[in-house]
Formats: structure tokens, C-alpha cells, sequence
């Protein structure tokens, strides 16, 4: 089993989950006591939110090449990092370490391509949602994607950062992203990608009458089956 470095923090809500994710995925394939080979570097997520809202992403990118680095040190075979926001910066991070980056987004678009969905809504940050970084790799492999109306982002950056990282889970919420949703469905969304790792603590598959792609869901599974593979000589 090869050992999974994982850059958690952002926030450590959903790192929880990754490292849940990942040992169940890990017993459910390999039986008995197995669980995963992997190291943690929890970073502090209100420095980062700092340098987020400032636009500092270098600063921010430096703190998690920082952490990329120690992993490797520490005999991790590949990174995970535990959030979608912060894929802005693993270029940058990537360029510091010897070690290759499971990227969220190649994850979840590899995920998608075994359905039948071509346009795809997406949840995340107002960073996620509006900028380039993430919604390139969704549309170079040729899916459609749709995002909400500005006013929509407002409210679901506010939800993620004010209520979803501090573990606050509020009916009303789920309830504006159920809405959310369906103004995406309705104006041609076939699916939805829950792109911030804390959105699938308040909205599950049960919950929508479209496809979900949970990335916190698909990041830790894939990163399990890379953990796993045997590659061939």
C-alpha cells in the first residue's frame, strides 16, 4: 500500500471526512483490520481564509508547498489536497515536490465521464465557482458547466465559510441549496458537482432528483484506489 499524503484543515470538517472516507474505503476493499497507510498535515484555516479573502494565493500556496514538502519527507507517495479551493495553487505546489498531486477536479471529471451527463452544475466557493482554475479541467474534457446567478454564489459562499466549516448543519440551508440545485436542473444541469468538501455534509445524493458528484467522496476513493494499485512491470 503506498502512503497517501493528505493536506487537511480546509477546514477539518471535511478532513474528517477524508480520513473516514478513506479507511472504510480501504476496509471495504481489503477485508479484515487494513486501514490506510497515510499522513496528515493539518494546516490552520484561518490563516488561509485570510490570505484567500486578501487575494494572497501565493501566500497561501506557500504555506501548502510547505506542507506538500514535509509530507514528502515523511514518505508520502502522492498529495491530497483536502479541499477544492485551494487546487488554484497546485501548480505551484506541484513544481516544489518530486511527488505527483491527485487533483480533485481530473478525479471527479474521470467519475463523471462513466455517466451519460454532459452538462454539469457547480457547488463550491465563490473562488471555485466564478474563477478558471477549477472549471478548465471540466471544460477541456468537454462538459458543459453551469453555475449559479452571483446573488446564488453570495449566499453559498456565505453558508460554506459561516455555518459548513464550523460544523453548523441548518435546515434552511439545505433547503437553499436544494433550490440552488434546481434552478441549475432547470436551466439544463444534468447533474451536480458538490465542488467544496464541506457541501456534502448538508446535501447528499437522497436529497436531489439529478446525479450528485460529491469530490470529498471521489478524492478519497480515488486516492484509496491509487494508494492500491499494483502496477505492472
Amino acid at each position: 500500500m503506498k502512503t497517501i499524503g493528505l493536506i487537511g484543515g480546509m477546514s477539518w470538517e471535511s478532513s474528517a471526512e477524508y480520513y473516514r472516507l478513506i479507511n472504510e474505503e480501504v476496509k471495504r476493499r481489503q477485508g479484515g483490520l487494513h486501514s490506510a497507510s497515510c499522513i496528515l498535515y493539518s494546516v490552520d484555516f484561518a490563516e488561509i481564509e485570510t490570505h484567500q479573502t486578501a487575494g494572497n494565493w501565493r501566500e497561501a500556496g506557500n504555506i501548502l508547498t510547505e506542507a506538500a514538502a514535509a509530507l514528502e519527507r515523511a514518505g508520502a507517495s502522492f498529495i491530497v489536497i483536502c479541499t477544492n479551493t485551494m487546487h488554484k495553487v497546485a501548480d505551484m505546489i506541484q513544481e516544489s515536490i518530486q511527488i505527483p498531486i491527485l487533483h480533485i477536479a481530473d478525479a471527479t471529471v474521470k467519475h463523471i465521464q462513466q455517466t451519460d451527463v454532459q452538462t454539469i452544475g457547480l457547488l463550491g466557493t465563490k473562488y471555485t465557482m466564478e474563477q478558471d482554475f477549477y472549471k478548465s479541467h471540466l471544460k477541456d474534457n468537454e462538459l458543459g458547466v453551469l453555475i449559479p446567478n452571483e446573488q446564488e454564489r453570495i449566499q453559498i459562499n456565505k453558508i460554506i465559510y459561516e455555518e459548513l466549516c464550523l460544523g453548523q448543519i441548518q435546515q434552511s440551508s439545505k433547503a437553499y441549496f436544494q433550490q440552488v440545485i434546481q434552478d441549475l436542473v432547470d436551466n439544463g444541469a444534468e447533474g451536480v458537482i458538490l465542488g467544496c468538501t464541506e457541501i456534502g455534509l448538508l446535501i447528499q445524493s437522497s436529497d436531489i432528483e439529478v446525479p450528485l458528484f460529491d469530490t470529498t467522496v471521489i478524492h478519497a476513493t480515488t486516492a484509496v484506489h491509487d494508494a492500491l494499485i499494483v502496477k505492472k512491470d
